[in-house]
């Protein structure tokens, strides 16, 4: 398998890294972010803004930032391994304590929860899915947009975010995770933006994941993969299978 497209727009978000400016100093020295705080989130109405939660306030507010306010009804893909894995244990351990589970923080912890809320506040009512792949969740969500690309969509917008992992997983945390978003506006390899293409199969058997090289989470080495300067190669096995991302100067 080998698709090929363009970024046409990006946008990212995590702690102490708001800007395009301080995300194209960090591709050039990365390292992994930590902090607090979210970010704004000024394009919504504070009554539905105080639903949303940290991840999801991340990820929306990428999407925000990339999505051109006239570009409606272009589908979209939301891609997190993890999800709001914290929210889903605080209800396990309301429930091993026989307390009621609250509707609202039930409806926060599904895996769309978050796409469906960026959905809800934009009023989209077009295509979008929500996907987790385990260490390949970002290759699987560019094949997703490359689908809807090959279904005649004009645009796909792909959203990758993740959060850091309850301590009661600690023991099966693989690669650091700190809270990130970043978000791509997708668009045929015939367009203006940052040529890319994805790979899958033998042709990417040879060499180990940059991202162990680098130090970062496998998400947001795909994103220093995008705007580290030059042309880029980024390796990636994953399971049974290896993907190699390939970038145009």
């Amino acid at each position: 398998m080998n698709i090929q497209f363009t970024v046409a727009e990006w946008a990212a978000w995590a702690p102490g890294l708001e800007t395009a400016e301080a995300w194209q100093a960090w591709a050039r020295a990365p390292f992994v972010p930590a902090g607090e705080g979210a970010p704004a989130l000024s394009e919504v109405p504070a009554m539905q803004r105080r639903r949303i939660d940290r991840l999801g306030r991340m990820a929306i507010q990428t999407a925000y930032w990339c999505q051109r306010a006239e570009a409606e009804g272009i589908p979209f893909v939301f891609a997190s391994r993890h999800g709001d894995v914290a929210c889903s244990v605080q209800l396990l351990k309301a429930l091993s304590r026989r307390e009621a589970l609250s509707p609202t923080s039930f409806g926060l912890s599904v895996h769309n929860a978050i796409a469906a809320l960026y959905s809800i506040v934009r009023g989209e009512r077009g295509n979008y899915l929500a996907l987790a792949a385990g260490p390949a969740t970002p290759e699987t969500a560019l094949v997703e947009a490359a689908g809807l690309l090959g279904d005649g969509a004009p645009e796909v917008l792909v959203v990758v975010y993740d959060a850091a992992l309850p301590e009661v997983y600690a023991d099966f945390r693989d690669e650091p995770d700190p809270f990130h978003a970043w978000c791509w506006r997708v668009a045929p390899a015939d367009r203006d933006g940052i040529r890319v293409s994805l790979a899958c199969g033998a042709a990417a058997q040879a060499a180990p994941a940059l991202a162990r090289e680098t130090g970062l989470p496998h998400g947001l080495d795909v994103l220093r993969f995008l705007l580290a300067p030059g042309p880029g190669v980024l390796r990636h096995p994953a399971d049974a299978q290896h993907w190699e991302w390939r970038r145009d100067g």
